[in-house]
């Protein structure tokens, strides 16, 4: 499928993967700095944001569009950005095309993705809707953080309730909601029901990887991440107390900080 892609920058490329839901505008929060000194390459994968499809497709799909993709650019080496699904793609790009994939920036992610999610209320939907459309009109909002945010699913997915946080909220994570299909949907949860799990195969995977992980992530539990950390070869692992499923825009400077860090360590994989 030709994804619709949004480029930032110049220099050596990393291509960057949203999660479910997502789109490539919703890693702005990476692409806005690492665009300073790489060429930035987020998709809208199949399914999602301006991609849009109209039939119901498999999770390799994916790994065949970011390939297409890859081509399409001419890409011949590239570093792999991956948060949630993306970093579960990420990976399997690493494992199809090892002599194109440098390395890997994994977040909130992991080869065998558990979650401990809790049951989801009515009231628990209800919340959400209206400390959504509130953070649309005012993500600065204090009393609607207070009253709505806390109190809502946004609770399971930030545990930072900060105007930052909510910022991003409100300009990535609602439009991406909107605009993710049924069918990317389907394909995601078809491979969770078959109980997708690729920690054997990571051993595969020989490139450097850095390991980002909020320890209070109810979606990919932190756990998860560790273990995939602990089966990657050549891995680095940063773990961010008191965060969730969407730490980086809990603490955006501190993980792109380390991100930054580890990039300085690793210059042979940056050409």
């Amino acid at each position: 499928m030709h994804l619709n892609v949004y480029t930032q920058g110049q220099g050596f490329p990393i291509l960057c993967l949203h999660g479910h839901p997502g789109s490539g505008s919703s890693l702005s929060v990476f692409t806005d700095s690492l665009s300073k000194r790489f060429q930035t390459i987020a998709p809208d994968l199949r399914g999602y944001g301006k991609s849009r499809c109209y039939e119901n497709f498999e999770m390799n799909d994916h790994l065949s569009d970011l390939e297409a993709l890859l081509n399409r650019f001419q890409i011949e080496k590239c570093l792999v950005l991956g948060w949630s699904l993306g970093g579960i793609l990420a990976m399997e790009l690493a494992r199809r095309l090892p002599q194109r994939v440098n390395g890997l920036i994994l977040v909130a992610t992991a080869a065998r993705p558990r979650g401990n999610h809790p049951p989801i209320s009515w009231q628990d939907n209800l919340y959400t809707g209206i400390a959504a459309l509130l953070s649309l009109v005012n993500p600065n909002w204090e009393w609607n953080i207070d009253t709505f945010g806390k109190r809502s699913l946004f609770r399971y997915l930030i545990q930072q309730h900060t105007p930052t946080a909510y910022s991003y909220i409100a300009s990535c994570a609602i439009p991406a909601y909107f605009q993710t299909s049924n069918y990317s949907t389907r394909a995601l949860y078809s491979a969770i029901r078959a109980g997708y799990n690729k920690v054997d195969d990571l051993s595969q995977i020989q490139c450097p990887s850095l390991v980002l992980a909020g320890t209070e992530d109810r979606h990919i539990t932190f756990e998860s991440s560790l273990e995939t950390f602990q089966h990657l070869p050549n891995s680095q692992l940063h773990r961010y107390p008191n965060t969730a499923h969407l730490f980086p825009w809990e603490i955006p400077h501190q993980v792109l900080s380390d991100i930054d860090c580890w990039l300085k360590d690793n210059p042979h994989i940056q050409f």
